[in-house]
């Protein structure tokens, strides 16, 4: 969960070189920025602690592991058991992300599947959950852009006033 953290312009050139080098070293970013050790370290702590820097899992390809499938699935759920149908979805290892949205469903889920046979077994286990009213699945094709927070790192490295 992110907390509220402000990212000026030398966390944005931390996050960028990350970015660009998740290797790096605190040692190796300070050289590379011309900053001091410290600094950089005290720089990391608090980008992790507030959430804006996520786990380095984030880059893991789920298709290597074995999850070639994609899914998205909006679903609609009993307010008064929202807790419960919250629970229920963590539980569930191939939803990899959920959000609260507006519109039509109460959320929107990214599943990932071996293939079209599993995505109707997590759909089942799905509706399965407390609170669990409806679901719509729409099956991923491609994907197009994929995550990139790249290009507003640069923006605000170039710009801070950008934010």
């Amino acid at each position: 969960m992110l907390h509220a953290v402000t990212v000026d312009q030398l966390d944005a050139r931390i996050l960028n070189q990350l970015d660009t080098d998740p290797t790096m070293t605190a040692l190796a970013l300070s050289r590379e920025l011309g900053v001091a050790r410290n600094t950089v370290h005290a720089r990391l702590r608090r980008l992790e602690t507030s959430g804006a820097l996520a786990a380095p899992s984030r880059r893991v390809r789920l298709s290597a592991l074995g999850y070639p499938l994609t899914a998205f699935i909006e679903i609609s759920i009993r307010q008064d058991l929202a807790t419960e149908a919250y629970a229920a979805l963590e539980s569930i290892p191939e939803i990899v992300e959920v959000h609260a949205t507006t519109g039509d469903a109460d959320l929107f889920a990214k599943v990932v599947a071996r293939d079209t046979e599993d995505l109707h077994r997590i759909a089942g286990v799905l509706l399965a959950a407390p609170g669990v009213v409806r679901t719509n699945t729409k099956v991923s094709l491609i994907e197009v852009i994929p995550y990139r927070p790249s290009s507003l790192l640069a923006r605000l490295v170039e710009e801070p006033s950008a934010r």
